[in-house]
């Protein structure tokens, strides 16, 4: 029997505002992460790995470093009919740009009709997590589903930030509702302080979701979105399952990070995701060779420390230092180091992330910040250390009290 033809789409025309300012440049899925990464490396990450490949980005926000790093960095082999494509939104059905997740697709569909594929993967750019699609297309194909939403336990205090899903009693792989994040959630009956939440990828037979986005289409009322509008119209038909990401295993997994899922929507979010990856035995494991997580670096020259004098010692412990980092006398801890990184002699940073080519000056001090690429701490300047400074600055300070530079930042005092 032929493998069954499967078509990935991947989300990535997100705005992410409550990124700001990281975002202020780029798309959402382009935001670095972890030193190597862009978010979107962890969505094609899994799909490659999943052996899906053929694979399309959809792209809309401020999308040119977005389309840049994919043409760079995710070549497929033309020999063998392999490729991800970034597709811009084009206007193909009307003078206006994507309306939302299910209007993107509709947008595309005759990325479909070429492709002709029996199954259609649609995954979003921004989550930091390990999946291997082609367990969750075997259970929506073993289903009998038109539409299988992939979902997450999560405490049920949360649900009001998620989509939340209801399974049948009588059938745990089917949906009896999707509630739009609910303030009066039921809890799952094996487990009653949770609820499970979408992730945000979906697998549909070919057919059923252009009949589906088609209709949505013509349908004035609509968000346009997979998970508010899709998703309760497969509910509707009868058709819609679940996967429950607690099922999927993937090769090289360890019990701290098997079930590990982080939606990066906020920069709290994105700040946590960051320090989660720094611990002796990390909440999220970079080092998992059996599923790998690639990345666009090549070329660079090993990271480097230097000097080791009295008060003058140049290293850094429980952090992620990235190829390309000179740490030349400076103190780091609990950090992550983005390529490019400098930091100069009697500097110190701690629970901080940099981005690329950030350079930090003599005696200067970085605590608990976010630095985007290409900033300038000049010496003796203090960041994170006194937020009243920092706002005035123009800097911004979340509640949390995490401090973001933004790209570019010229750092006077």
């Amino acid at each position: 029997m032929a493998a069954p033809r499967v078509l990935a789409i991947v989300l990535a025309g997100g705005e992410g505002k409550r990124l700001m300012p990281l975002t202020a440049d780029r798309a959402k899925p382009a935001v670095p992460f972890g030193g190597l990464y862009r978010l979107i490396d962890f969505a094609l990450s899994n799909v490659i790995n999943s052996r899906y490949l053929h694979v399309i980005v959809l792209t809309q926000y401020k999308s040119h470093s977005l389309d840049r790093h994919v043409s760079k960095t995710w070549r497929m082999s033309p020999l063998l009919g392999n490729y991800v494509a970034a597709v811009p939104a084009q206007q193909r059905v009307g003078k206006h740009w994507y309306l939302g997740s299910a209007d993107a697709i509709y947008q595309c569909l005759n990325i479909i009709e070429d492709e002709r594929p029996d199954y259609v993967v649609v995954v979003g750019a921004d989550h930091v997590y390990r999946m291997d699609f082609s367990q969750m297309v075997e259970a929506h194909i073993t289903s009998g589903a038109e539409f299988t939403v992939a979902a997450i336990r999560q405490p049920i205090e949360e649900a009001d930030q998620f989509g939340v899903i209801e399974v049948d009693p009588t059938d745990p792989t089917r949906i009896k509702a999707f509630l739009e994040k609910p303030t009066d959630p039921v809890g799952l009956s094996d487990s009653p302080g949770e609820i499970l939440a979408s992730m945000g990828n979906y697998v549909a037979n070919a057919d059923a979701l252009v009949a589906a986005v088609t209709a949505d289409a013509e349908n004035v009322s609509s968000r346009h979105d997979m998970g508010g509008d899709i998703a309760p119209y497969f509910v509707e038909r009868g058709t819609a399952g679940v996967y429950d990401f607690l099922r999927n295993d993937v090769p090289g997994s360890t019990p701290r990070d098997r079930d590990y899922w982080r939606d990066v929507g906020t920069i709290d979010a994105f700040y946590e995701a960051n320090i989660d990856l720094i611990s002796i035995e990390p909440v999220f494991n970079l080092y998992n060779d059996e599923w790998p997580l690639y990345s666009g670096y090549t070329s660079l020259a090993p990271a480097k420390f230097i000097h080791a004098g009295a008060g003058r010692l140049g290293h850094a412990v429980d952090s992620v230092v990235s190829p390309g980092v000179l740490v030349s006398g400076a103190t780091v801890s609990g950090s992550v180091l983005s390529p490019g990184v400098r930091l100069h002699s009697w500097a110190q940073v701690t629970d901080s992330v940099l981005f690329d080519d950030v350079h930090i000056g003599r005696y200067a001090q970085v605590h608990r910040a976010i630095i985007d690429k290409n900033v300038s701490v000049p010496e003796r300047v203090r960041i994170g250390l006194d937020h009243d400074h920092d706002r005035a600055r123009g800097l911004t300070v979340t509640e949390s009290g995490i401090t973001v530079v933004p790209k570019g930042t010229v750092i006077t005092e």
